[in-house]
This record gives structure tokens, sequence and C-alpha cells, in this order.
């Protein structure tokens, strides 16, 4: 991601309704895991630390970036044990072995998906958990894609056919954010149209904070997606999320 909308980022992170409303479908996904009462948890990608507060409650939380800036952001949250370190073949903590690995909107950066996936693996108990998210429909792809990095979007049958290339048994897999999902493809399809991306000038980012009674409305409308996705698959949205084991 671009370095500069780190401490944007680490402002927007707790309040923002999509980074909000994105912890609370993922909460609900490991409230239903049964994890161990002091599970060692590790967040892979954690960015500037928004997932701790949620994670910490579990247990020992672990939590790895690349980038050091963000780590000085998340390090001032105080709840996790932090390291550098990239995937797939630098992962920090020694022998540690976790009970759970979270990557939240991680996997899209990284040249190497499998063989970080496969790596992880190694890292995780027997019976351990990957929870994971993604951004979905490759025909998406935005300026926003660009400026924070990402080197593609998935469908859901090539985010199983990568869990399951990283050694991983998919449980549950589903498409995301599918109520805000027609007005999202409709902005980006016009974007397009509008602003050709060989015009020279910079890529835009969907990192602002809205008014506080619209972010209020975007939070309930978007988390309110967590009580049917406890329940059912949906088979279109703006992400994907994977729950698989080992």
């Amino acid at each position: 991601m671009d370095p500069s909308l780190y401490r944007r980022m680490a402002a927007f992170e707790d309040t923002h309704w999509w980074f909000a409303s994105r912890r609370a479908i993922c909460d609900q996904m490991i409230d239903r895991m049964g994890l161990p009462t002091s599970a060692t948890i590790l967040e892979a990608g954690c960015g500037t630390g928004g997932n701790f507060p949620m994670l910490a409650r579990r247990g020992r939380l672990y939590a790895m970036d690349s980038d050091p800036s963000a780590l000085r952001f998340a390090a001032s949250r105080g709840l996790a044990q932090l390291g550098q370190g990239s995937l797939p073949d630098d992962i920090p903590f020694g022998d540690t072995r976790f009970d759970l690995i979270v990557m939240t909107d991680v996997l899209e950066h990284i040249e190497d998906d499998a063989g970080s996936l496969r790596a992880l693996r190694t890292r995780l108990k027997p019976g351990g958990r990957l929870l994971l998210t993604v951004p979905a429909s490759p025909w998406l792809w935005s300026e926003h894609d660009i400026t924070h990095h990402h080197l593609r979007r998935y469908n859901p049958a090539q985010l199983s056919a990568v869990a399951s290339a990283g050694g991983f048994n998919v449980e549950y897999l589903s498409c995301y954010n599918f109520i805000l999902f027609p007005a999202v493809a409709v902005v980006r399809t016009l974007q397009r149209w509008r602003r050709p991306r060989h015009n020279g000038m910079k890529p835009r980012h969907d990192l602002k904070m809205p008014s506080r009674p619209l972010n209020a409305f975007l939070r309930r409308l978007f988390s309110s997606e967590r009580h049917l996705l406890a329940v059912a698959r949906v088979p279109v949205g703006v992400s994907l999320i994977l729950l698989a084991h080992v």
C-alpha cells in the first residue's frame, strides 16, 4: 500500500464504516470457531492494528507487517507482540504455532499467494484455522486497487484454488459487501469511463471519511450482512471471506 495512506488509515480505522463492518463480520466468524480460551493468534499483514482489540480479547496476539511505518502505528495500541516480516519467506516469532491466522485484505498484495499460504500453514497448530478476506470481482479493478498496490482481485473459484494449493481445506467461502455491490459496480464503471488510466493523473483511492450520519448509516447497513453470512453463502459482492483449516 502507498505508505502515505497509513496515517490516514490509523486515523480512520476504528470508526470508518468499511473497517468497522469488516471487523463485525470477521468477529462473528471467529466467535463461531470455538477457539481455546487462551488462543494464540497471528495477524499477518496487520497494517496499523485496527483489528487488535477484536483479536487480543481472545488470547495472545502476535502481528506482523512488512512496513515499519505501519508497525509504528500498530505498536501504539500496545495489544500485540509485533514483528517485521514478509510472506512467504520471512515470518517472525521463531517456532511459535498458532490456533488462528487472520489476513484481512492482505493476500492480494502478495506476488506468491499460494506459497504464502503454504508458509503460514506450517505455523498453525493441528486443527488450526485461517480466516482471510480479499477484494472480489476482477472486473471491479479501479484506481483504488492501484493506489493500494493490489496485484489482483479474486473470484470465488480462484480464491478456493489458491487456498487448496496452500494446503488448506476450505470450510466456508462467500462474497460479502453485497448490499452495496450494485452502487460500487456503477461507480467503478463510471470511474473507468470518465478517467482512463493513461491520462497521467495520480490514481485516486476510496479511503475517505464520510459525514458522521452517512458513516453511521453505511456501518449499520454493511455490518448487518453478518446475520445472513452466518447461515448462507452469497454469490456476489465487493469482497470475499474464506475460512479454512489444516
